[in-house]
């Protein structure tokens, strides 16, 4: 992607020497460009695990073991599937909503006309 990159930039009529040095910023700049956006993203699916850790009822700190290299969303996902989650049964935490559409009342008959 580099090299296509500095294809666009040098003009095809004369032949140009890369500098070195500029070679070697762009890569560096590319590379420090891709870290910034790893740890973005590792930063929100830590803070995505963690808001599912708490909603679960259990501590949020927890979603720091994505952290751990290669094995840690796979221990995550298995705390989350087999552990017990300290929340509150939907038929305890509210009543019903009332049945909805309400029950139809028969039509009116009309007298014969």
């Amino acid at each position: 992607m580099l090299s296509l990159a500095l294809a666009f930039i040098q003009d095809p009529s004369t032949p140009q020497q890369i500098n070195p040095n500029t070679a070697a910023g762009i890569g560096i700049a590319a590379i420090l460009f891709m870290v910034v956006i790893c740890f973005a993203i590792a930063a929100f699916v830590i803070y995505c695990y963690w808001r599912i850790c708490t909603k679960a009822g259990m501590n949020g700190a927890m979603s720091l073991i994505m952290l751990i290299p290669g094995v840690g969303a796979i221990i995550m996902i298995c705390i989350l599937a087999f552990g017990d989650w300290k929340v509150v049964p939907i038929s305890q935490a509210a009543p019903l909503p009332p049945a909805y559409p309400p029950p139809s009342y028969p039509p009116a008959s009309f007298p014969p006309s």
